[in-house]
């Protein structure tokens, strides 16, 4: 049997199942807007950006949380605080149902985000079952977790149509209460916290997890992260209204179109932890960002209507000619898988940095890139209300989103460089990327 510090295959294998299917069901609870919230949208008559607020906003409390949640857990540990915070989302989730206007309805979804935080408890929880050379791929699978958003996209519209959305909130939490038990009495204490029992060692300090965060790589992982999980969390709740709204489809089929989107921006997340083990991490990074740009310049394309002068009529009568231009839809589904995949190789190289570069500070270092990452969920919903609402063209979401991407790229880029320069002062301005040994 194999083990590291005590720790056996069949420990490791615990540890990561176990918090990938609680990941898997906190996921699916933070995106529940995406669906329910096209109901309440109808039932209230909100706007563009009343709704895009809406389901931002449990974003907003699973970004902000994952900093104390990740110190807390590096000073608890896993077993103790991811059941605590699904219990606590749980009771936020069970109350929504008895919601009826807008204002508090925002309250409730401010509660309901706290499932975002389960990320960065198994996050720092799972990092410390396996070997740093297996991180990557562990940390990934671990990330799969994600699916959750399809779970929703796929089953959350027929239980809506079959019960309304008011008891499939309650089934949501009940399952949540579930896994929280479940977790609890399956999971076991994580090695670093046992070792810390058994010499008395005290946890690090909260001040002492957040030093590394001076440091200015954390802030750059983090604004990678703000596409790849953020673009991500807000597509997820975005594109089941989108689908409605510029094709007309109804609200079961266009969640099951988003669900194509989430579910390979999901599952795929441990071949991105793979290929970050095998050819690094900034290999990775730059298939994301490049793959997306594209994808992201034909999503962007609206709706057209050309009119063409033609060669004038026998009697020198103007000749129009009218033809339109579109994306069809199961062109743009295809589009959606594509970016949904490159997305989730993303989400795992940004990560397999941070136990290799922090392995004393992962609770903390991964909640500020969590968090800044999750921001991006919270934003960039209430970006695509208020673009839509002032522009009124539905692509306009997607050329934001490219914009986004080609900034990101191009700062990623320049500061490789810069790092290179600075590590190896023998290369020059024509030196290629390529010739450098790949971190």
């Amino acid at each position: 049997m194999h083990e590291l510090n005590g720790v056996t295959k069949s420990d490791q294998y615990r540890a990561l199942g176990l918090s990938t299917l609680a990941f898997t069901v906190c996921f699916a609870v933070w995106t529940i807007f995406s669906i329910i919230g096209v109901k309440i949208k109808q039932e209230l008559g909100l706007s563009e950006t009343q709704f895009g607020l809406l389901v931002a906003t449990p974003v907003l409390t699973g970004s902000l949380s994952r900093i104390f949640l990740g110190v807390w857990t590096d000073q608890f540990g896993g077993r103790i605080m991811l059941p605590l915070q699904m219990l606590i989302t749980a009771i936020s989730v069970w109350l929504l149902a008895s919601v009826h206007t807008y204002a508090v309805f925002l309250v409730a979804a401010l509660g309901l985000g706290l499932a975002g935080g389960s990320f960065i408890i198994g996050i720092a929880y799972v990092s410390r079952w396996f070997e740093a050379e297996k991180q990557g791929t562990a940390l990934g699978i671990f990330g799969a977790g994600n699916v959750g958003a399809a779970v929703t996209n796929f089953a959350a519209p027929f239980l809506v149509l079959a019960y309304g959305w008011e008891d499939t909130a309650r089934i949501y939490a009940v399952v949540l209460v579930a896994m929280a038990i479940i977790f609890y009495i399956f999971a076991k204490e994580d090695p670093v916290r046992v070792m810390q029992k058994k010499t008395g060692e005290k946890p690090v300090s909260a001040a002492k997890q957040l030093e590394p965060l001076k440091d200015i790589q954390v802030w750059r992982f983090a604004t990678y992260y703000f596409f790849v999980f953020g673009g991500f969390v807000a597509f997820a709740s975005f594109l089941p209204r989108y689908y409605v709204g510029a094709y007309g489809v109804p609200l079961a089929a266009a969640g099951a179109y988003a669900g194509m989107y989430s579910l390979p921006g999901s599952i795929f997340r441990a071949l991105g932890g793979w290929m970050s083990d095998v050819w690094g991490a900034r290999f990775v990074m730059y298939l994301t960002f490049g793959v997306s740009l594209v994808v992201l310049f034909i999503m962007s394309y609206p709706e057209t209507t050309y009119i063409v002068e033609g060669i004038p009529g026998p009697n020198g009568e103007p000749n129009l000619i009218q033809f339109k231009f579109g994306i069809p839809l199961y062109v743009f589904v295809f589009l959606s898988v594509v970016l949904g995949f490159v997305m989730s190789l993303g989400k795992a190289a940004v990560y397999k940095h941070i136990p290799v570069y922090f392995p004393h500070n992962v609770g903390a270092v991964g909640g500020l890139v969590g968090m800044i990452g999750g921001l991006g969920g919270f934003f960039l919903p209430i970006a695509f209300g208020i673009l839509l609402d002032v522009t009124q063209v539905w692509s306009v979401v997607f050329m934001l989103m490219f914009v986004l991407v080609a900034v990101s790229m191009i700062w990623m880029h320049v500061a490789i460089r810069r790092m290179e320069r600075k590590k190896f002062p023998e290369i020059t301005r024509e030196t290629h990327l390529s010739d450098v040994p790949a971190s």
